[in-house]
C-alpha cells in the first residue's frame, strides 16, 4: 500500500479519535488563575523613553504598581512596546532602587545616607552659588541678556513630555542658555 504523508497523518487522527487513545471530543470546563489584576486601577500613561509616545497601561493596586502592559487602544503603538517601554515596570518596582538620596561631600570617598529635605536644600544652595558667581547682565555689546552661563542642564530619560516642558521653563527662568536633552542617554 503506498501512503502519502497528508494520507498518514489523516489515517492516524482517524484512528486515534475513534480508539480513544486519549482525544475526546466532549466539552472539558476551563479553569483559568485569577488575574493578578484584578480589583486594580488602570490608568494610562506615556512611555517616557523616546519621542514616539507609546501609551502604556498602569495597574495599581494599593497604592502599589503591579502590572504595566501597551494600550491596545492607542493609534500609536496598538498595545506593542519595545524592549524599553517593556521594562518600564521596573522603573517602578525595583528592590534595587535606591530609596534615600546619597551624598559624597567634596574631597570624601564614601557616600552617605542623607534625608530628602536636607538633599533638596543643598542643591538649590548649590544652584544659587553657581548661578550669582555666573550670571551675566549684559553681553559684550552692552545688550541685555540676563543669562548663567556656568549651569547646563542635560535631561533625563525618564521624563515624559509634560516634565521636561516644566523642568526647561524652570531652567530658562534661572537664566540658562546650556540645555540639552536625550532621551535615549
Amino acid at each position: 500500500m503506498n501512503v502519502s504523508r497528508r494520507g498518514f497523518l489523516k489515517l492516524s487522527g482517524a484512528v486515534a479519535a475513534v480508539s480513544g487513545l486519549g482525544i475526546s471530543l466532549s466539552p472539558t470546563a476551563a479553569h483559568a488563575k485569577e488575574l493578578k489584576i484584578k480589583y486594580a486601577k488602570e490608568t494610562t500613561t506615556i512611555c517616557p523613553y523616546c519621542s514616539v509616545g507609546c501609551s502604556i497601561i498602569v495597574s495599581v493596586r494599593d497604592g502599589k504598581v503591579i502590572n504595566t502592559e501597551g494600550d491596545p487602544d492607542s493609534p500609536i503603538n496598538k498595545g506593542s512596546l519595545c524592549s524599553k517601554g517593556g521594562s518600564i515596570y521596573q522603573m517602578a518596582v525595583n528592590e534595587n532602587r535606591l530609596g534615600k538620596p546619597l551624598y559624597r561631600a567634596p574631597f570624601a570617598t564614601e557616600w552617605k545616607e542623607v534625608e530628602w529635605e536636607w538633599a533638596f536644600e543643598k542643591i538649590a544652595q548649590n544652584v544659587k552659588k553657581s548661578r550669582d558667581a555666573s550670571f551675566k547682565k549684559t553681553n559684550a555689546k552692552g545688550q541685555l541678556v540676563n543669562r548663567t552661563e556656568g549651569i547646563a542642564s542635560v535631561g533625563s530619560a525618564a521624563m515624559d513630555l509634560e516634565e521636561c516642558f516644566t523642568y526647561q521653563k524652570f531652567l530658562r527662568g534661572l537664566g540658562l542658555v546650556y540645555i540639552e536633552h536625550q532621551a535615549r542617554i
